[in-house]
C-alpha cells in the first residue's frame, strides 16, 4: 500500500516538473518569437493613435478598450485557429493570405495620403456614436492584418514544435503584444490630460505645460509614422508574396543588392525599409485608383 502511494505521488511529482519545463520552454520562445515580431509591433503603434484622433477625450480610453479587445479577438478567436490549421493541412497558403493584406494596408496609407490633399468635405461637427463605432471598426480591420503578420511570424519560430506548444506561444505572444500596443497607446493619447492634471494640482507645472503643448506635434508625428508604417509594411508583404508565390524574384535581388552595397546593418534594414515603403506606394494607389473608379460608376 505504502509503496504505490509513494510510487503514485512520484508519478505526481514527475508530471509536475514536466509541467514546468513545458511552462519554461513556452515562456522562452514566446519572448524569442515577440522579439522577431517586434517591427510589427512598433508599426502597430503608430498606427492605432490616428484613429482617437480628434476624438472627444472621455472618450479616448473607450475606444482604446474597444479595440484592444477586438485586437485580442483578432488574434486568438481569428487568425491562431485560422494559422493552425493552414500551417498544419495548407502551409502554401499563408504567404497569398498576408499579401492580401499587405495590398489592404497599402490601399490604407494610400488613402491616408490622398486624403491630405484631397480632403472630404464633409467634416462632421463631432464624433457620434455612429462615426466612433465606424473609427473603431477600420482600426480593428488594420489591426487584423498587422496582428495576422506578428501571429504567422511567431508561428514560423516554433512550426516544429506540437501543436499544443505552437498554441500556447501564440496565446501568450497574442496577450503579451495587445496590451503592451494598447497600453502604450492609452498613454499616449492620455499624456496631455496628465499634464493638464499636473498643471490644475501645482506639481510640475513647467513639465505639464511641456506636456500639453508638445503632445499634439508628438501625435502629428505618430500619425505620419503609422501611415509610412502601413505602406512599409504592406509592401514588404507583398514583395515577399512576389517571391515566393509567383517568383519574382527581382525586387529581392535588389534589395539584396543594395544591402551589400551599403554593407548591411541598419542601412541595409534601411534599404529594405526604403524599398517595400516604394512598393507600398505603387501598390497602395493601384488599389485606390481601382476603389475610386468601382465608387464613381456606382
Amino acid at each position: 500500500m505504502a509503496g504505490g502511494l509513494f510510487a503514485l505521488l512520484d508519478d505526481v511529482a514527475l508530471i509536475a516538473r514536466q509541467a514546468a519545463a513545458s511552462t519554461d520552454d513556452v515562456a522562452s520562445m514566446a519572448a524569442k518569437t515577440s522579439a522577431k515580431a517586434a517591427g510589427v509591433v512598433i508599426d502597430d503603434t503608430a498606427v492605432t493613435p490616428q484613429y482617437v484622433s480628434g476624438v472627444t477625450p472621455a472618450r479616448e480610453l473607450p475606444m482604446i478598450w474597444k479595440i484592444t479587445k477586438g485586437s485580442l479577438r483578432n488574434k486568438l478567436l481569428i487568425i491562431l485557429p485560422v494559422a493552425l490549421l493552414l500551417n498544419a493541412f495548407a502551409p502554401w497558403a499563408l504567404t497569398p493570405i498576408l499579401m492580401v493584406g499587405g495590398a489592404y494596408l497599402s490601399f490604407e496609407g494610400a488613402e491616408r495620403i490622398a486624403g491630405k490633399f484631397f480632403p472630404s468635405e464633409e467634416q462632421p461637427a463631432e464624433n457620434s456614436a455612429q462615426d466612433e463605432d465606424a473609427l473603431v471598426s477600420s482600426a480593428i480591420r488594420t489591426d487584423l492584418i498587422l496582428s495576422a503578420e506578428i501571429m504567422i511570424i511567431s508561428l514560423d519560430e516554433v512550426k516544429d514544435q506540437s501543436v499544443w506548444i505552437e498554441a500556447a506561444v501564440l496565446v501568450a505572444v497574442g496577450i503579451l503584444m495587445t496590451l503592451g500596443v494598447y497600453g502604450v497607446v492609452g498613454l499616449l493619447v492620455k499624456i496631455d490630460d496628465i499634464g493638464r492634471g499636473m498643471i490644475e494640482r501645482g506639481h510640475a507645472p513647467r513639465l505639464g505645460r511641456a506636456l500639453v503643448k508638445g503632445m499634439p506635434a508628438v501625435l502629428d508625428v505618430i500619425g505620419v509614422v503609422g501611415t509610412v508604417a502601413m505602406l512599409w509594411v504592406g509592401g514588404h508583404l507583398v514583395l515577399r508574396g512576389l517571391d515566393e508565390v509567383l517568383g519574382w524574384h527581382w525586387p529581392h535581388h535588389v534589395i539584396e543588392r543594395g544591402q551589400d552595397a551599403i554593407g548591411g546593418g541598419a542601412l541595409g534594414w534601411l534599404v529594405e525599409t526604403g524599398v517595400s515603403l516604394v512598393a507600398g506606394l505603387i501598390v497602395g494607389f493601384l488599389v485606390y485608383g481601382a476603389v475610386q473608379l468601382v465608387r464613381k460608376g456606382r
